[in-house]
């Protein structure tokens, strides 16, 4: 039997079944047709079957579809890495290759505590962030997440570091509303810097643990202060990146460059497990020596996996060429405005950004049943807690969009 990810099996009798996909559009085995609104956990950016993807993937797989990257290269990793240097916040000059954004996360906090050892530090080995931070799976990337159902059965064995509240006012915030958020951040790191390896976030919006979006000038805060007090700065960029916050990066919101940033999900447009994670001059050269005692040893078997780095050159290329961040615009635009007209004592809160909307519930038992109900209508849109959100794929009509907070709007009216 299969297991199925974050599920209960004692409770799974029968899961729908897919059978193609084109466009926006999701055919299941029983012949109904979804409208995908949240673009297979936030991936499938250019949306099902995209031929100049297809056609991409084929041609490589006809010269061959991976070769290990230990003591080999090949084109698609070597230009891939190029591209990410180049649209990626400047001084990120430098890509490591994984096979998701858990791992990619992975070794990111590697690289922040063996950076320091490198250097001569002793004990900078703890890790600062945000309450509500989802960062993965993996051992790691789960101390670094918050307290939650990811990770309570391994609460016992988890070696987690500090915790700081999120910044209040969301996007729009006042420097006012943003400074306790800054102090209590310099607090920490006056007390504890010289146990600290790196500062971790996922800049602007947290996905998976709420969706909470906050203001830009916590980022450029974090910036000056992770370098006043010789701490590394890290943007998990696996959900945001690639255009979902209405920029290519998140990190452009606050024109800061992280020391390292790690990238997936929508990097190869949903069609395979692919991450990067990209550090800077200062990171990198500290990895350079005589013997393997300062080298990076990680290498998972399928980085740069030569489909993969493929199809996320391809769907940069059409990202690029067709301009998506107006789409995303576009995106926003119907989002901000169908949302204005939805309004129920239901609903705790609203927000929007790029090409995310999310309807924050009063209680999560408010949206029972709302998945079944919602394929019935046509679309696919799968809740967190008390979030019903839409990450939809950039290339949704108006119409299609408008469908699917039509489905959202539906289940308010019935529900009050």
């Amino acid at each position: 039997m299969l297991w199925y990810p974050y599920t209960q099996m004692k409770h799974v009798n029968r899961v729908p079944k897919m059978v193609a996909g084109n466009g926006v559009m999701m055919e299941l085995e029983d012949g109904r047709k979804l409208i995908d609104g949240i673009s297979s956990w936030w991936s499938v950016i250019h949306g099902y079957n995209h031929p100049a993807l297809n056609s991409a993937l084929a041609e490589q797989a006809g010269k061959f579809a991976h070769v290990m990257l230990g003591g080999l290269t090949h084109q698609p990793a070597l230009h891939l890495a190029e591209a990410l240097v180049r649209i990626t916040p400047a001084g990120l000059n430098h890509v490591f290759f994984s096979d998701s954004g858990s791992i990619g996360v992975e070794v990111a906090l590697k690289t922040a505590i063996q950076y320091w050892k490198n250097l001569g530090y002793e004990g900078k080995t703890r890790m600062v962030s945000l309450k509500n931070g989802y960062h993965g799976d993996t051992f790691k990337a789960m101390e670094v997440s918050d307290d939650s159902d990811f990770s309570r059965a391994f609460a016992d064995v988890l070696h987690r570091g500090y915790v700081l509240e999120i910044p209040g006012g969301g996007f729009d915030a006042t420097a006012e509303m943003v400074e306790p958020a800054i102090d209590a951040l310099e607090q920490l790191l006056t007390s504890n810097s010289p146990g600290i390896a790196a500062f971790i976030v996922e800049p602007i919006v947290q996905c998976a643990g709420g969706f909470h979006i906050y203001s830009s000038l916590y980022l450029k805060a974090a910036r000056e202060l992770c370098d006043r007090y010789n701490v590394l700065l890290i943007f998990d960029e696996v959900a945001t990146g690639f255009g979902r916050t209405g920029k290519l990066f998140a990190a452009e919101h606050a024109g800061v460059t992280p020391d390292i940033m790690v990238v997936g999900k929508a990097l190869t447009a949903g069609y395979m497990g692919h991450a990067a994670t990209l550090s800077t001059d200062a990171v990198y050269n500290s990895f350079l020596g005589a013997d393997y005692e300062k080298a990076l040893m990680h290498g998972p078997t399928f980085m740069a996996n030569a489909l993969a780095c493929t199809v996320a050159l391809k769907s940069i290329e059409l990202f690029e060429q067709e301009d998506y961040l107006s789409k995303i615009k576009q995106v926003n635009a119907i989002i901000e405005q169908e949302f204005s007209t939805i309004n129920s004592p239901l609903i705790a809160d609203k927000r929007s950004i790029g090409a995310i909307g999310v309807l924050e519930f009063n209680d999560a038992a408010m949206l029972d049943g709302f998945k079944a109900f919602a394929m019935d209508e046509g679309v696919w849109l799968r809740p967190i807690g008390k979030m019903l959100y839409l990450m939809p794929p950039y290339i949704i009509k108006p119409d299609e969009l408008i469908r699917i907070i039509n489905v959202m709007r539906k289940w308010i009216i019935r529900s009050t």
